[in-house]
């Protein structure tokens, strides 16, 4: 384990009364992880519409990084609380609510502002906690695993026996996409970035080790090596949030018909406090290029996403989420769990690249 992980809490232990006062991580201006301040701040009761979660866990992705460095396009402006995701016990409702009522345990979708020990979240944006569930799993889920959904099957249209390929597999996104493709029946190729992370798919996953491959200098060989073990031409599927010099090689060998989704560029990814304006220069002068009047002749598409364009579609999301939910229905792997007060450490590690599967704060 990476941090000091408190014990996990039991959703019928956990506090129901409402709150007057909350601890939020917020940063004053985007552009570097050392802006960070944990401070106290009130909280007022939910409005009409709302409801109010004491919250029990957090689940970190690499937009709240991005978001923090001034890398996101949707960062807000000004000052700001990270956090797309959370999972808690409500304590009061709006008036007029009636869906939901304090002691339902629930995840919760934000559209920033989930770093946090409460908040007041849309109704529309809870669902409850699936039965057996802990809150760091419910944490963990909705972000990544809507994602898995939406890239893979709204976009991709991944089915049986369909031949895909997920970058960054080892990570919280690419094991719920690996979920996603077992219940599909399709056929993973699962690309990690170190020699552990593969023996990790090989022998906790039980991924064929010929379609566990490093992105490596030998990465264009043994993607024709995975392709060859199938019997494909090419994918039907690349599935990929890290882009760069990872990115011509599978566009290559995507199949007649097939189809490139891209939701994310951690090849942009600075390690440090703050981005490097000409590190990050060069990579974008560098970047990929594709020509959309070569893709005719050979009948590929690429097509990419933001997920929280979903967030402005709020009628969507319980169709997206029950979807999601039937496709994946296991808690996700947590790989590193932090104390609350450890949030700017959980977001350098998780920014190194390091972990397996989900990186949660505890409250």
């Amino acid at each position: 384990m990476l941090a000091r992980m408190p014990p996990a809490r039991d959703p019928a232990s956990a506090d129901s009364r409402p709150v007057a006062t909350r601890r939020v991580w917020r940063i004053a201006r985007a552009g570097s992880l050392s802006r960070l301040r944990l401070i106290e701040e009130p909280l007022p009761p939910p409005a009409e519409g709302e409801v109010q979660v004491a919250v029990q866990a957090v689940g970190l992705n690499f937009a709240d990084v991005f978001a923090c460095l001034g890398l996101y396009s949707a960062t807000p402006r000004g000052a700001f609380v990270p956090g797309l995701e959370s999972a808690g016990v409500v304590t009061a409702v709006g008036p007029g609510e009636t869906r939901w009522r304090p002691g339902d345990a629930v995840m919760v979708l934000t559209r920033f502002g989930g770093y946090a020990t409460a908040l007041n979240a849309s109704r529309d944006t809870l669902w409850p906690m699936p039965s057996g569930w802990d809150y760091a799993a419910a944490a963990a889920y909705p972000v990544q695993a809507l994602t898995a959904w939406y890239g893979l099957v709204a976009l991709g249209g991944a089915r049986r026996d369909a031949i895909v390929l997920v970058q960054s597999a080892a990570g919280g996104v690419g094991l719920q996409a690996l979920a996603a493709l077992r219940s599909l029946g399709a056929r993973p190729v699962a690309i990690v970035g170190r020699e552990e992370k593969r023996r990790f798919l090989i022998e906790r996953h039980g991924l064929p080790p010929a379609a566990v491959l490093l992105r490596d200098r030998h990465y264009a060989a043994s993607l024709d090596a995975a392709l060859a073990h199938y019997g494909a031409p090419g994918f039907d599927l690349v599935f990929d949030a890290v882009y760069g010099a990872a990115f011509t090689p599978a566009f290559e060998r995507l199949a007649p018909e097939g189809r490139y989704v891209l939701y994310g560029a951690a090849e942009f990814m600075d390690t440090g406090a703050r981005p490097n304006p000409l590190r990050l220069a060069w990579r974008y002068l560098r970047r990929p290029r594709p020509d959309p009047l070569a893709m005719i002749s050979v009948n590929r598409g690429l097509l990419a996403f933001n997920l929280i364009w979903l967030w402005g579609e709020v009628q969507r999301l319980p169709a997206a989420m029950r979807s999601t939910l039937e496709l994946i229905p296991e808690p996700p792997h947590v790989g590193a769990a932090f104390a609350f007060d450890d949030a700017p450490q959980a977001m350098r590690v998780l920014q190194a690249g390091g972990t397996t599967g989900k990186v949660i704060l505890r409250c």
